[in-house]
Order: C-alpha cells, then structure tokens, then sequence
C-alpha cells in the first residue's frame, strides 16, 4: 500500500469532497480517500499493484478538480 496526497486548485464548495471521495473511493485498488476543504488536498492510501498515482491524478482532473503542479 501506498499513499499519496495531492494539492488541487482552491476548492470551491463542499460537495466538491463528496464527488473526488465517492469516485476515487469506488475505484479498485483504493484503499482510504479523504479531502480536506479548506487546504485543497486530497490524500489517498492506494494498491500500486491494481491502480496508479498518475491514474488518481486524471480521474481528479477528469471530475474537473486541477491537481496544482
């Protein structure tokens, strides 16, 4: 198990936590999500053998959430 945390552009609204810890939650090989409102991060404990980092990070995108480089 890994984890990895991942700063994102300034959140919004809190049904942004929501949406990332629902859709990351269902995906295979994640282990544990959480968002952090008022920091813009998201930590998430993952099987690096079922899913990648780079895998974590597009689906945030995806929801329309950009990571901050």
């Amino acid at each position: 198990m890994r984890t990895i945390k991942f700063q994102l552009e300034p959140l919004t609204c809190p049904s942004c936590i929501k949406k990332i810890e629902g859709t990351l939650g269902k995906m295979d090989g994640v282990e544990n999500v959480k968002v952090l409102f008022h920091s813009s991060k998201v930590k998430s404990t993952y099987d690096e053998s079922k899913i990648t980092s780079d895998e974590l990070k597009n689906t945030i995108e995806k929801l329309g959430y950009p990571v901050a480089s």
